[in-house]
This record gives structure tokens, C-alpha cells and sequence, in this order.
């Protein structure tokens, strides 16, 4: 079976993640419910002319892909996947608030326009000059491992050699206070040291975007190997353990044999159970990560944890900030990333040192 190759990343978040010098080697804590990403100098990327019409899922996003795009070394791809759970919500908030504002009457489509979910993959695509595959995926808390499923098939049945994938979610005012009413976000501030400490329903929202340039060819800027990709929208966690290690040994590995397990823990007391029954389970003696401490929780942080798994690969170390138990890994090989949103939309991506 081809091999898919992660060849570069790009990263805008919660963290000073967009120099690909550095490895997390200074934290940024925060306390609070809601946490926005530290932004780039956009300048630097964007023309002002330009950034004024974009919408920040934009901006972020382009920062990442051309980040990803440099170092892979590629100024021309093959195709260009996204996954994304709300897509411009910003401007969609916008829009509507301009229909009822002017009682639907003189209205300019620019935020129409830009308020479609695939708005982030086509500006990519006008910025680079790809006319190839466009897609974008809209599959809640497994956008983006949708988007890494949908490039992995393509590289291994040989239709496209380099792709640009990546995820992206902007954080609005409206989604906030929406998911706070329903007790999806926590009532009071959290110390994002101590998350996991926090002994309350919901989460600490964010926003973020991640993009990676996967291809089948290894070139000297590749971080890993990406070897196989699995979800389910429902999964008990009377049968979690048993799907993991079928996982797993589909992939010539035992629970036992796995270097490093990055769980999606974001502090919310009543679904992160799921991860502490793995890593209480077949994963009690595994060395164990997590991120959204540092990332905030959006439909696709899992992209976060993506780029983690990569960086660990490729440095062949684990911050102390992301470890989540005290076993140790002197030289990861195989990382199994792990993540659900309330208890739906599992995912299992499975990468590897090449």
C-alpha cells in the first residue's frame, strides 16, 4: 500500500504555533471560557487591500496553508481538502443580521458570498492558483479527519501526489452565547493549566486553523507517516476499548506496542470519561498527551492534536505541558490520536516515524 507522507504544517491558535521554529516552548495560559487564537502578522501574508473583505476563518487559514505550502517546498498542489464545522460564521452572522436590520431590503451579497462554508477552500485555491479538486468537509467534530481520509485515499489509488489539507473554526459571539445556554461551554473561567481539574460540565471554546501538506512522495521537510484513519458517529464505551484494539491490530499493532496515545480531553466532566477508560484501560501503560489545554475545544482542534503528533514525530520529544500521565518515551515511533465531542463523532487516526 502507498505511503502518505506528512510533509509540512501550518498552525494559527491559542498558542504561538505559527513560527515552525518553535515546539510549544513557551505556554500561554489563559482563564477563561473562551479563549481566540494569538493572530499572525497578516500583513506579512495578506495584502491589506485583501484582508480587509476577509472573514478571520480566512485570514487564519491562509497564514496556515501558505505556511505549509513553504516549507513543503510546493508552489503548485493537487488539491485542496478542508474541513470545517461552522465554515465564516462570522459573516453568516452578519448577513442575517443585515436582512433584519434593512428589513430585507438593499442588501450587498459580499457577506452572502463569503459566509459559505467552502469560502475558505475556494480564496486558498484563488491565492494559489489551484484549479484542481476543491472540497470542502462540513461532518461536525470529524471535519477534518474527513478531509485527512479523503487525501489519504487519493494519494494511495495515485490520483494526486501533493494536497493541501487542513481545518479551520472561527470563534463568533452568537455560536458563544448559543452554546453557552445550553451548557455547552463552562459558566465560570478555568485555569487552562488545571482543565482537567476543573470538575464541571462543558468546555473552554476556541478557534483555530490547521493545514498540512500531505503527498506521497518523502522529501527532507516530511514529519511522519500517515498510515490509517477511522470514525464513528456513535460509539458506547461499553465497545470502545475492543474497536481500538481492532484498530490497531488492522494496523499490525497491539495496544502494548504503541509509543504515545494523544487523547481529546477538554475538561467536561461528563464526556471525558471515554478517555480515561482507555487510558486506564489498554492504555495503563502507554505514555498519554493531550492538547486542548492549550488549544481550546472547536469542531476541528483535533487538527491541533494532529500537528502535535506530527512535531512529536519529527523532534522525537514530548513537551511536558501536553503529558498527561508520568511514563516516558525517549523515541516515539507510532502516536494514536483519539477524539469525540460529547460522545459522538469518535475518531482514531494512527500516524507514524518514517
Amino acid at each position: 500500500m502507498k505511503a502518505v507522507y506528512i510533509n509540512s504544517v501550518g498552525s494559527v491558535s491559542a498558542q504561538k504555533t505559527f513560527n515552525n521554529e518553535d515546539f510549544l516552548e513557551e505556554i500561554v495560559t489563559y482563564n477563561d471560557t473562551t479563549i481566540r487564537v494569538i493572530e499572525p502578522d497578516y500583513k506579512a501574508y495578506i495584502t491589506p487591500a485583501a484582508a480587509r473583505r476577509m472573514a478571520k476563518g480566512i485570514k487564519m487559514s491562509t497564514v496556515s496553508a501558505k505556511t505549509a505550502m513553504e516549507e513543503a517546498g510546493v508552489e503548485n498542489i493537487d488539491a485542496i481538502i478542508v474541513g470545517t464545522g461552522l465554515g465564516c460564521i462570522g459573516d453568516s452572522e452578519k448577513f442575517v443580521s443585515a436582512i433584519i436590520d434593512n428589513k430585507e431590503q438593499f442588501l450587498t451579497p459580499t457577506r452572502f458570498i463569503q459566509s459559505s462554508h467552502n469560502t475558505v477552500s475556494g480564496q486558498i485555491a484563488l491565492g494559489v492558483g489551484c484549479k484542481g479538486y476543491n472540497f470542502t468537509y462540513v461532518h461536525s467534530a470529524i471535519s477534518f479527519e474527513s478531509s485527512l481520509l479523503d487525501a489519504l485515499m487519493q494519494i494511495r489509488n495515485k490520483e494526486a501526489t501533493n494536497i493541501l489539507v487542513g481545518g479551520v473554526d472561527e470563534l463568533v459571539d452568537h455560536h458563544v452565547d448559543t452554546h453557552r445556554l445550553i451548557d455547552h461551554i463552562k459558566h465560570k473561567p478555568v485555569d487552562s493549566s488545571q482543565l482537567l481539574q476543573s470538575n464541571s460540565k462543558g468546555c473552554v471554546m476556541a478557534e483555530g486553523a490547521h493545514f498540512f501538506v500531505l503527498s506521497g512522495q518523502k522529501q527532507s521537510s516530511t514529519y511522519g507517516e500517515l498510515v490509517a484513519i477511522t470514525t464513528y458517529n456513535t460509539l458506547s464505551k461499553s465497545v470502545l476499548s475492543e474497536k481500538v484494539s481492532q484498530f490497531l491490530g488492522q494496523n499490525g499493532l497491539t495496544p502494548e506496542e504503541l509509543d504515545l496515545a494523544i487523547f481529546g480531553n477538554n475538561g467536561d466532566i461528563d464526556f471525558d470519561s471515554y478517555y480515561e477508560l482507555l487510558g486506564k484501560g489498554i492504555f495503563k501503560n502507554t505514555p498519554q498527551a493531550y492538547y486542548k489545554h492549550l488549544s481550546g475545544e472547536f469542531d476541528t482542534a483535533s487538527g491541533f492534536g494532529f500537528w502535535l503528533a506530527a512535531k512529536i514525530l519529527k523532534s522525537q520529544t514530548v513537551p511536558t505541558a501536553v503529558k498527561l500521565n508520568q511514563l516516558e518515551v525517549s523515541r516515539p515511533k507510532t502516536i494514536l490520536l483519539y477524539n469525540q465531542y460529547r460522545g459522538e463523532n469518535h475518531s482514531l487516526v494512527l500516524l507514524r516515524r518514517c
